[in-house]
């Protein structure tokens, strides 16, 4: 008697792991630097692809973007827009730095995609490819936490039915929720007081509109957002804007690494993108 299609679906989201969560604890690469996510998870792709690589190295190779904090509100924005890395620096990071070992393939998940996350992620650790997640953690915020700070490259080391295996932090998360945030828009919220204690006394930052050249920082109206934010510090009571929405660097989505030469890296090479909702 053949399976039913939801049986399958279910048989093929069944556990697929990387590494045992033992495994992970005795492996995994604690955050090696400020906004060096991307190339932690690097050390750790190419740990399990089996090659070592020191962390200074990966980092070197990713070329880590820092926040500029001294900087005037302007340029503080923009260097927050790119802080980290973006998928593209890490294939390239991870290429480099493997000496030309491991390539890597990114599948955007924005617009919304056609796909049951675990069974594909599933389907593709089977394979022997490593999975990197790339996702907004501003989206999904339990009720009560606080709006984390900026987005997160983690390490997927395993899946099971409706839960995601991560690394730095090591934890494990609900398929809905890592979903939602791997199906972000390129967007980045910065914290009020971050804006604030930018400010001038002499009045509101004019050379903001240099960097509104840029088309996506004209459509978010960044310099409206903060002349906005500045109009209700002047007011003693009314809501207070929480944060400034400005463009990001980032796609939200899943990279997945393989060892050059592979079948697992010419399938990942011809995979067609995963089809829009």
């Amino acid at each position: 008697m053949e399976a039913e299609p939801e049986d399958q679906e279910e048989e093929e989201a069944a556990a697929a792991m990387l590494w045992s969560i033992q495994e992970a604890l005795e492996r995994q690469t604690q955050q090696i630097g400020a906004s060096a996510c991307g190339a932690t998870a690097v050390v750790d792709v190419l740990k399990a692809l089996g090659v070592d690589v020191a962390p200074e190295e990966a980092d070197r190779c990713v070329q880590t973007r820092l926040r500029r904090n001294e900087s005037p509100l302007p340029d503080y924005l923009l260097s927050r827009s790119e802080a980290g890395a973006t998928h593209a620096q890490l294939i390239r990071g991870a290429q480099e730095a493997s000496g030309g070992k491991a390539v890597g393939r990114f599948f955007h998940l924005y617009p919304r995609r056609r796909v049951r996350l675990v069974s594909w992620l599933a389907r593709w650790i089977r394979k022997g490819a490593v999975p990197v997640a790339t996702m907004n953690m501003q989206v999904a915020v339990p009720d009560g936490e606080e709006v984390p700070d900026a987005w997160h490259h983690q390490l997927i080391f395993g899946v099971a039915p409706r839960a995601v295996f991560m690394t730095n932090p090591l934890d494990v998360v609900g398929e809905v929720e890592v979903h939602q945030r791997l199906c972000s828009q390129s967007v980045l919220l910065v914290r009020r007081e971050d804006v604030l204690q930018r400010l001038t006394p002499d009045g509101p930052p004019s050379d903001l509109s240099q960097i509104q050249s840029d088309p996506r920082w004209w459509k978010l109206d960044v310099e409206g957002q903060v002349r906005r934010m500045m109009l209700e510090e002047e007011l003693e009571d009314g809501p207070r804007t929480a944060h400034v929405s400005i463009p990001a660097a980032y796609s939200s989505g899943v990279t997945l690494f393989a060892l050059t030469g592979s079948d697992v890296a010419q399938q990942l090479l011809k995979a067609p993108e995963l089809p829009l909702l």
